[in-house]
């Protein structure tokens, strides 16, 4: 079983448990993409001092890397900080950092002290039991700058399946399901990264299985449109998804990318 949160040793008492490390180039690009086309993103990106956290980069700082690129096209006076609780980790990062631009140091869940406008926390919270979910929201929504954001979420290997979901510091806003449409039989594949807050709820009688399987039923019925591509298949059940009253918040522009953007309401878990 996965350890509880714990102060690792050492002068910067990181909290956390330091990840499996697993990283590869582009594995995050679909969570990059989306957080550069999000309007509520975008706007704490304008701010006068936009401090980006990337936390729990692992092994290798490429996504770390590939972020500050991303963001710097769009917001060059955006800085980005990667922490990684692992010193070999963290001395890796320096070795490509270019401050302040690109900086990287030691730090978990207290974030070293930085109070960024966003915070992105992926394969982070996958190693720790699902009732720490809740409380490791908790804890780096109170280090957050005023009006900041996290995003917090899981993806596979290549980065072709992925979730994840955005706060404040008023908890949950919203949930998004990323693909590549042509990875998949059915959206339910997605099931196996959904984030550690929903990922055991994925059963009988909570929200996020009627979502999953809703989103089946929608792919089914959107069959005809396979000739033109699963992307176009895609776009349709995407499009009977929220003709059925999901409460769909992206456009067609998203879906096109394997996307889709729901109201947290639609996936909050039932009370236990």
């Amino acid at each position: 079983m996965a350890k509880a949160p714990r102060l690792a040793a050492g002068r910067a008492r990181a909290l956390g448990v330091p990840t499996r490390g697993t990283t590869n180039p582009n594995r995050l690009r679909r969570v990059d993409r989306w957080l550069l086309g999000t309007a509520a993103v975008q706007s704490v990106l304008d701010s006068p001092d936009p401090l980006v956290v990337d936390l729990g980069y692992g092994a290798t700082p490429v996504t770390t890397v590939e972020l500050a690129a991303r963001l710097h096209a769009v917001h060059p006076q955006v800085r980005v900080l990667g922490l990684e609780i692992d010193p070999e980790r963290v001395a890796a990062g320096k070795l490509v950092a270019d401050p302040p631009v690109l900086d990287f140091r030691r730090g978990g869940f207290e974030l070293a002290g930085a109070r960024p406008v966003l915070l992105r926390a992926f394969n982070v919270l996958r190693q720790y039991p699902e009732e720490e979910s809740a409380r490791s929201w908790a804890t780096m929504l109170a280090r957050l700058a005023p009006g900041g954001l996290l995003v917090e979420g899981t993806c596979d290997e290549i980065g072709r399946r992925c979730s994840w979901v955005l706060l404040d510091a008023d908890g949950p806003r919203t949930f998004t399901l990323a693909c590549l449409p042509a990875d998949l039989e059915r959206p339910s594949d997605l099931a196996e990264r959904l984030p550690k807050a929903l990922i055991h709820r994925n059963v009988p009688g909570e929200p996020v299985f009627d979502l999953l399987r809703a989103l089946d039923g929608c792919w089914a019925t959107a069959a005809p449109y396979a000739p033109f591509g699963p992307r176009a298949r895609w776009v349709e059940a995407v499009r009977l998804l929220a003709a059925e009253g999901w409460p769909v918040l992206d456009t067609r522009r998203r879906w096109r990318l394997g996307e889709v953007t729901l109201s947290w309401s639609a996936v909050a878990p039932n009370s236990a």
